[in-house]
């Protein structure tokens, strides 16, 4: 197995987790398989029950597992489909050592930073070495910044480590910045040429140093950087900001070369990537034929990272249509009956997704209403499916003060309410409806049309709540059909409305399958009503 370790310096959000996801997509292409992680240091245990304000999205693996927004990165861009194992945070590896001393597992020793957590760092390395034995190359990125406190314990590790299993078998790879002083018009080197001397002072000498910086790396820079960080000037790497989207990333890294630097220091033979159909996918975001607007109303939608999937998969299904997603941010405490016309009036396409809590839950109903009154495509997504379903209980069932038990615990019509099994629950961690489930869809409805009329799905969950058996004969029979059902219990997992040009909304979250060449069919869809909408309003 070989190993390439990927850290940061200087500041915060320079893009490790792209530059890491770029690598993995440039040695797929090489015909190589790679698995990706993420080792954060802070002391949660996973960042489930962090404020999508400070943390950004929850992103929810297949088997359950709530993680960190890099690791979507790394399932869009690579073929790699991860597990709980892909990601490790000093909570779990505090509360691993700490249930291992209560058990006496480590012999009446006084237990210790080094070896003892350290090794339990490490033996997540192994573990995830045994479990994907068919893998050419790991890629871990640490999460913080070289000289963090909290990180130090994960570097030691990785010092440990990179002597157990060789040397050779190692790569290390540097993130820094090279910021740009304006009044002097120079780029300055010296915060990498501090960052790597910090890393050094670990006992680690990066093997490619990639540096951010928003303009093209000059010769005599990149010697500069190369003599006093200690690395060959091919080795120094421009990570430019890229112009149009993200998934230009691979192809810049590729300008360097960094992918045959990566398999020269890990000795692995592979031929030159080809990424014509890559290639095909950024040109097709970058020159589109045409451009649709969508609105996204949601509680968090001042922080970009809150909804990235959400935005992602809008990416994905814009450049199968050759079409620009241009997402108009709605925050739903705006939205009201006398708003929602001048807010949303002009979109070709409306799309709420998740979120808890009863912060602007009634701008969500209001602009689920409004979508469904004026025929605008409409999408909804786990909260925006229970939305949806309480805007036709209210204003077509009838159903005064329909309501969803976590916003109103004494309303008169619970449509949507806790699931059975959540009740009791007292711990908020890791406790919801998580994961990959089967639902079964329904012939004859559009959701079976979507999915090209397959029996059943698979998608990932992450909810408490459920729209309310006892009023299912109720709402259907005033129209909203439920065109998919949990193979297991029968949950609804999506409801739909036969008779508008596109209504559709899901219990489940199905931007974290979205993939950039193959996106997710309900995104598609949305994407090419939304087109279609515009495509029929008169110019």
């Amino acid at each position: 197995m070989k190993y390439i370790f990927v850290t940061g310096g200087v500041v915060s959000s320079l893009g490790k987790g792209l530059a890491a996801a770029s690598i993995g997509t440039l040695l797929e292409h090489r015909n190589l398989k790679v698995t990706l992680q993420k080792f954060d240091p802070y002391l949660n245990v996973d960042p489930g029950t962090m404020s999508p304000f400070q943390h950004g999205e929850v992103y929810v693996l297949d088997d359950g597992a709530e993680t960190d927004l890099d690791l979507g990165h790394y399932e869009r861009f690579t073929n790699c489909v991860l597990t709980k194992f892909n990601n490790l945070t000093s909570g779990q590896v505090f509360e691993n050592v700490i249930k291992r001393e209560r058990r006496g597992g480590y012999l009446g020793k006084t237990v210790q930073f080094i070896p003892h957590v350290t090794d339990e760092i490490k033996k997540r390395l192994n573990d995830v070495t045994e479990r994907n034995s068919d893998c050419d190359v790991i890629i871990t990125e640490i999460g913080g910044t070289v000289g963090d406190i909290e990180g130090h314990l994960f570097l030691e590790a990785l010092r440990q480590f990179s002597l157990e299993v060789g040397r050779e078998n190692v790569c290390f790879i540097h993130v820094t910045l090279l910021p740009l002083i304006r009044a002097a018009g120079e780029i300055k080197t010296k915060p990498t040429q501090q960052s790597v001397a910090k890393l050094r002072e670990i006992g680690i000498q990066p093997d490619i140093i990639i540096c951010r910086t928003e303009h093209d790396l000059d010769e005599d820079n990149r010697r500069k950087i190369a003599m006093f960080c200690n690395v060959e000037s091919k080795n120094v790497v421009a990570f430019r900001d890229v112009a149009h989207t993200i998934y230009e990333c691979p192809l810049d890294l590729r300008t360097d070369k960094i992918d045959r630097l990566v398999v020269d220091r890990l000795g692995i033979d592979s031929p030159t990537p080809e990424l014509e159909e890559w290639e095909e996918f950024v040109a097709n975001i970058i020159n589109p034929l045409h451009e649709v607007n969508v609105a996204v109303v949601g509680k968090y939608i001042e922080l970009q990272d809150a909804y990235k999937s959400i935005y992602e998969s809008l990416t994905h299904a814009g450049a199968a249509h050759k079409t620009k997603v241009n997402v108009v941010r709605v925050d739903s405490e705006t939205v009201s009956a006398d708003t929602a016309a001048g807010i949303l009036g002009k979109v070709d396409g409306i799309l709420i997704p998740g979120g808890f809590g009863d912060r602007g839950i009634e701008g969500m109903i209001e602009t689920a209403r409004y979508a469904r009154e004026n025929g605008i495509p409409f999408f909804g997504i786990c909260l925006g499916m229970q939305v949806a379903t309480i805007d036709y209980a209210r204003n077509v069932c009838g159903l005064e003060n329909a309501n969803s038990t976590e916003f109103d615990k004494n309303s008169p019509h619970p449509v949507i309410c806790l699931q059975e099994e959540q009740k009791g629950i007292k711990d908020m961690g890791a406790t919801m409806r998580l994961g990959s489930c089967e639902s079964i869809i329904l012939a004859g409805t559009r959701a079976a049309e979507i999915y090209d009329n397959v029996d059943s799905i698979r998608e990932r969950h992450r909810h408490r709540y459920e729209f309310n058996p006892d009023y299912r004969d109720q709402i259907q029979d005033a129209g909203l059909v439920i065109s998919s059902v949990s193979a297991d219990e029968g949950l609804v997992e999506i409801v739909e409305l036969p008779s508008h040009p596109y209504f559709v909304a899901a219990q489940f979250h199905p931007e974290f399958r979205s993939r950039p060449t193959k996106p997710h069919p309900l995104f598609s869809s949305f994407v090419k009503a939304a087109l279609d909408a515009k495509s029929a309003v008169p110019a």
